[in-house]
């Protein structure tokens, strides 16, 4: 029986990986057999993770701090993955922030530093461990976009977030020409709102549980572990033909 989506003895290097979506897919890839390498800049609930998930699951995890937007902390994080396992397999760009506000009084400083995070900090991660699945010939990289980098919305001013998505979505798609030659796939996913720690408040209020209603055909906000299945998909070994694709997974918000 073939196990599609068997990572065992892969490396997966996680960023955002303290909490929320990227902690849960890190979880999905130790549960298929893949080590791990978690970057995040709270290094005490990195390391909290890595123990928990090492004992969960019997796989390897490399806790490491590390500020996206730092080029030399990125290429720390590259050395000490490279020292460690010798080889990178995987790379989820899960790490971001959202500024949120009108657009009108959106300052100088917001905008930068979103596009400095969620777009910047992108590419520095995929340019570093690309070098390193150039040299491989080999590599998945997924970038966690966000279905507002498809659409606009009415429902909170974002357009810092929506620009810097938007150009995640775009970003894949040139490095996703760019490497194919040399076995790489980059994809992206394009989130809806999902549960964590930090949305289930504001989710569950009366005001988000009745967008739900009207604007998702589903009919309600994405639970614990729905992102898992599409990010194990997309870096695993089969799915060798997909690439610079941005797949949404947000209910149905985007198809209406």
């Amino acid at each position: 029986m073939t196990q599609y989506f068997d990572l065992t003895g892969q490396v997966a290097v996680v960023t955002g990986a303290s909490t929320g979506l990227g902690l849960q897919m890190a979880k999905a890839f130790a549960n298929q057999g893949a080590n791990l390498v978690l970057l995040a800049r709270r290094f005490n609930l990195l390391e909290q993770n890595a123990a928990q998930i090492a004992e969960q699951y019997g796989v390897e995890v490399l806790p490491i701090a590390c500020d996206i937007t730092d080029t030399n902390a990125v290429i720390n994080a590259v050395d000490r993955t490279m020292e460690r396992f010798g080889r990178v397999d995987i790379l989820v760009n899960n790490a971001g922030t959202g500024a949120i506000g009108d657009a009108e009084t959106i300052t100088d400083e917001q905008f930068k530093h979103e596009l400095e995070i969620d777009l910047f900090g992108t590419f520095v991660c995929a340019r570093e461990f690309g070098k390193k699945m150039i040299a491989a010939g080999y590599g998945r990289i997924i970038n966690i976009a966000s279905m507002y980098g498809l659409v606009g919305n009415m429902i909170a001013g974002s357009s810092p977030y929506h620009a810097a998505k938007g150009g995640v979505v775009n970003l894949t798609r040139a490095l996703a020409a760019e490497w194919g030659k040399h076995g790489i796939t980059v994809n992206s996913i394009c989130p809806g709102y999902f549960y964590t720690e930090l949305t289930t408040a504001t989710l569950d209020s009366d005001y988000f549980q009745s967008i739900a209603k009207r604007s998702i055909p589903l009919g309600r906000y994405g639970r614990e572990g729905e992102l898992n299945t599409c990010a194990l998909f997309l870096a695993s070994p089969m799915s060798t033909y997909v690439n610079g694709q941005n797949i949404a997974v947000d209910g149905g918000y985007t198809s209406i």
